[in-house]
């Protein structure tokens, strides 16, 4: 009997120094935390994305305190979450025109010619290693979904044999530009409707003979344009958003349709 209360007295005495000393650890090596960490935190659009360049959101969060990262460092959070985040830094957030990703392709299954049937692992990236993918245009969107795998928005769909880009769910984060292999999709201005969805540039003959909507760098759209605002350079064209009125008269005149007003 004596033997039970020896070993619970023992006991007992070992966590209550076990329980001291856990006590003074906590103060002697206590980490003040700033409380606006949390509130810039809860700001933040919370997908861990790392569009900011830091390790996630608590990574974000901590630098726009430490003074490391812009309060408008989050693109996903939009400006709403940038003039919170300048508010409790006692900043003016400086907040620029929402951009989207776009898709700068049209080859889709029966307008894109194949180079073979590829039935492999299904990502992009490993099928553009495989004698450079297997549609015959060399810039095509491959079409296999690895910047549908990165989207942490769920603003990404394959149809057809190509990405799709919902604008009203793309947050900029820029993931699916960088996983994207042959570099199709590019943040653009939200305002910018009227898009060349081609970069092929090969010879008119060589684009044309691997997609029926490549653009031939014919220079139609160029002419048409009344405010100067397409260029024609490396075979294709491309348009100036400062320049562009939204018209449409570019695309109506361009006999490979590879200009598509949103």
């Amino acid at each position: 009997m004596m033997t039970i209360v020896y070993a619970v007295v023992l006991l007992g005495g070992l966590g209550l120094i076990f329980g001291a000393v856990l006590s003074f650890a906590s103060k002697k090596f206590h980490v003040e935390v700033d409380e606006r960490v949390e509130q810039v935190r809860a700001c933040v659009a919370g997908a861990n994305c790392g569009a900011c360049g830091y390790p996630g959101c608590d990574g974000f969060a901590q630098a726009v305190v430490d003074g490391k990262a812009p309060i408008n460092g989050c693109s996903p959070a939009g400006a709403k979450g940038a003039r919170e985040i300048g508010k409790i830094m006692g900043q003016e957030a400086e907040v620029s025109e929402k951009l989207v990703a776009r898709v700068l392709c049209q080859g889709e299954k029966g307008i894109a010619k194949d180079r073979y049937l590829y039935d492999g692992y299904k990502s992009c990236a490993s099928a553009a290693g495989l004698a450079g993918g297997p549609k015959d245009c060399r810039f095509a969107c491959i079409g296999l979904g690895d910047c549908q795998d990165k989207c942490a928005f769920d603003a990404i769909t394959m149809k057809n044999g190509i990405a799709v880009i919902d604008p009203d769910k793309c947050t900029s984060c820029g993931a699916c530009v960088k996983a994207c292999p042959r570099s199709v999709i590019k943040l653009m201005p939200l305002s910018q409707k009227v898009i060349v969805r081609c970069r092929n540039s090969d010879v008119a003959r060589v684009a044309k003979a691997s997609c029926m909507d490549a653009c031939i760098g014919c220079g139609r759209c160029k002419k048409t344009c009344q405010h100067d605002a397409i260029v024609v350079e490396n075979g294709y064209a491309r348009i100036l958003p400062e320049k562009c009125t939204g018209c449409g008269e570019c695309a109506a005149v361009c006999p490979c349709n590879c200009i598509t007003v949103e």
